[in-house]
């Protein structure tokens, strides 16, 4: 371990999460060490998607936080893409516009990056909106180490909370799929791209970011095309390993589990929000 602690720019792509892109934001402006910037890029959201943030950058004039907006097309990758191009961190972390930092994200992910050989990093997710939610942590976690061994030479980096170091998306940027038709998982074409460009990702345990399950609220048909994402990916870049489709069928087996509890926790919340109400 050498080296300096690197700078932290966080990046979010938004498109109509005005429900949750306060809280997102909010993470990010007070971790325990401050991030270098955060950049949310809005993707002609209809709703007040950027109406928010305009009004965190009043309430927090001196908060690095940055408001781009992406017009251009509609889509993830453009709009991600515009987000790491733009920022001038040593480190830029991607996470969604859902997702809730814990509060040490920047100074493990700083961690993270004091090692040299380290391009890119990822870690487990906490879903806040879900019952027995350090349970679930530790099952994400244990689930995401399964897939690493499984995976053997691909390290995965999950675009939900990831960081990259600036000269490793320099390296890839004009190798990452455009994938117009959205037919792809955009951190696993991310992932095979450092593989295949030599640049090592690690998983940091300690870096752990919230996120919604809001997934699970899709329909069976619409989770499934979800979820056949991962087998495209694979295929497009002829990745044949098939330990790799592992956490695909993980994913169909949790989902009735999952949807299940979804449904009770937000059934108790509404019985409890009623029950205060009167």
């Amino acid at each position: 371990m050498t080296g300096a602690l690197p700078t932290v720019s966080i990046v979010v792509p938004a498109y109509n999460e005005e429900q949750t892109i306060r809280s997102c934001v909010t993470a990010a402006l007070t971790q325990t060490v401050p991030a270098h910037e955060v950049i949310v890029v809005d993707n002609r959201s209809t709703d007040r998607t950027a109406e928010i943030v305009a009004e965190l950058q009043a309430a927090n004039p001196d908060a690095p936080l940055r408001l781009l907006r992406q017009f251009d097309e509609q889509g993830l990758v453009p709009t991600r893409n515009l987000g790491l191009d733009s920022a001038t961190g040593e480190v830029i972390g991607r996470i969604d516009a859902d997702s809730v930092l814990e509060p040490t994200w920047v100074a493990e992910v700083q961690k993270a990056f004091v090692d040299p050989s380290v391009a890119a990093a990822t870690g487990p997710v906490l879903y806040y909106d879900m019952p027995l939610r350090r349970f679930g942590l530790r099952a994400d976690d244990t689930l995401r180490r399964a897939m690493l061994r499984l995976a053997r030479e691909y390290h995965f980096v999950f675009g939900s909370n990831m960081a990259l170091r600036a000269t490793a998306w320099q390296a890839i940027r004009d190798e990452v799929c455009r994938d117009e038709d959205d037919l792809f998982h955009e951190d696993i074409d991310i992932s095979v791209h450092l593989y295949d460009a030599g640049l090592t990702a690690v998983y940091v345990p300690t870096m752990v970011t919230g996120m919604s399950a809001r997934r699970v609220d899709d329909s069976p048909r619409d989770y499934v095309s979800y979820v056949g994402r991962f087998d495209r990916t694979y295929t497009h870049h002829d990745v044949r390993n098939r330990a790799l489709r592992a956490p695909a069928w993980v994913f169909l087996a949790v989902y009735p589990i999952a949807k299940g509890l979804r449904w009770g926790h937000q059934e108790l919340a509404s019985r409890r929000a009623d029950a205060a109400g009167d």
